[in-house]
């Protein structure tokens, strides 16, 4: 691979440094075939001084998936504080997002998809705090949508965690199991139009009702 892309940036932290070069192996060579001494070489630093950074490589991988997080959670969140859009039209957006999100991120780096299967069977503790991010973001579409009367969830925390449940299989699908993106987004769909009946008012449901 030779020496990682002028790593020297007087802009990036060593730390930051660190992080981009091991992205870099990890999608060339894969999380597995990587070590801490190619990474440290691609840094133009020895193991040792490497290890004052991060203890080990998955360590490395964490922080690749946290700064993912991030951006996933920036765009969760202009979803949630959309202006003028029903909360069903937001709870909706908000999975495709997730959907299409994590798809991508495997299908576009199909290398990374190791690093982010041994994140989440090593580093559980980290998921769990993903997954407790979209479901507080989540539970703030569902209260607003009670407030409005749209909606009429009595548990807001247990829904988020249930609906969470129930759409598993869209995050990440090609860990799971593959199949296109089309036909995702559309099993996706039929999934929503399930959960989001049992959350509406009863005023919307009985409109419903009598349009049919």
């Amino acid at each position: 691979m030779g020496a990682y892309i002028h790593i020297v940036n007087n802009k990036m932290t060593v730390k930051e440094q660190i992080v981009e070069a091991a992205r870099e192996r990890f999608l060339h060579y894969g999380y597995g075939k990587t070590t801490m001494a190619e990474v440290a070489s691609d840094c133009r630093m020895s193991p040792g001084n490497l290890y004052r950074y991060f203890p080990g490589k998955l360590d490395i991988a964490e922080e690749i998936a946290r700064r993912d997080s991030l951006v996933l959670e920036r765009r969760l969140r202009a979803l949630v504080n959309q202006p003028s859009c029903s909360a069903l039209v937001k709870l909706k957006n908000f999975l495709v997002e997730l959907l299409e999100f994590t798809y991508r991120r495997v299908e576009n780096d199909p290398r990374l998809a190791e690093m982010f299967w041994t994140i989440i069977r090593e580093r559980p503790k980290m998921a769990e705090e993903v997954l407790a991010m979209e479901q507080g973001l989540m539970g703030q579409i569902l209260s607003a949508g009670n407030a409005c009367g749209e909606l009429a969830v009595e548990d807001i925390p247990h829904t988020s965690a249930m609906i969470s449940a129930a759409t598993q299989r869209f995050r990440y699908p090609q860990l799971r199991n593959p199949a296109p993106l089309e036909q995702l987004k559309q099993e996706l769909s039929g999934v929503f139009e399930l959960m989001a009946f049992g959350m509406v008012a009863a005023a919307t449901r009985e409109a419903s009702r009598i349009a049919s």
